[in-house]
């Protein structure tokens, strides 16, 4: 019974968009380590940016910096 983790920042992913990760990451271990689909299950968090972190600072510092520098 395998169960996989998909952690995305919160910013708009579609139900659309969530329903190919579950579907994709299902054939892929379908594909590679012969799952059941059916006993295979798929987490998908979303995290605000603010509790995100990368370098010691937040994805939200981060893209805020990031805007700064292009204007």
């Amino acid at each position: 019974m395998p169960m996989v983790n998909i952690r995305v920042t919160r910013e708009g992913v579609t139900a659309e968009q969530k329903q190919a990760l579950i579907a994709g990451a299902t054939q892929l271990l379908v594909d590679v380590l012969g799952k059941n689909p059916a006993t295979t299950f798929v987490i998908i968090d979303e995290v605000e940016t603010d509790n995100w972190g990368v370098a010691g600072q937040s994805v939200t510092a981060l893209r805020a910096q990031a805007g700064d520098m292009q204007k």
